[in-house]
């Protein structure tokens, strides 16, 4: 069964193109290093919660947007030495400037419990 990383990351609606051009990047290296299907959603109909939702979870200001995402792996061991790769790879030294605040993103894996 597939394993999956999620992701939810607040991005400046500035700085869209160049969230879109680092998740290109990444996504070249994940599926190099294992990854099925690299998917990077930017939010248009994400409503306001009465306890919680998507914005408050990354405490989006101003004009950010909530970008939801995920990773495809064939199994957990795929992810887990593509993660490790992923880490070491001399080209994540070159990304130096994250379009987004990291200490707001929220990520996890997680085993695939239904797919249709």
């Amino acid at each position: 069964m597939s394993y999956i990383d999620g992701y939810v990351v607040p991005v400046s609606a500035a700085n869209k193109a160049a969230y879109r051009a680092m998740a290109e990047q990444t996504l070249v290296m994940f599926k190099e290093f294992g990854a099925i299907r690299v998917v990077e959603c930017w939010a248009d109909d994400v409503p306001d919660g009465k306890v919680t939702d998507f914005k408050r979870a990354v405490k989006t200001e101003g004009d950010e947007v909530v970008v939801f995402s995920w990773v495809e792996w064939p199994d957990k061991a795929t992810r887990d030495a593509g993660q490790i790769r992923f880490m070491e790879d001399p080209r994540m030294a070159e990304m130096t400037d994250a379009p987004f605040d990291g200490k707001r993103m929220i990520l996890g894996g997680f085993s695939v419990l239904l797919d249709g």
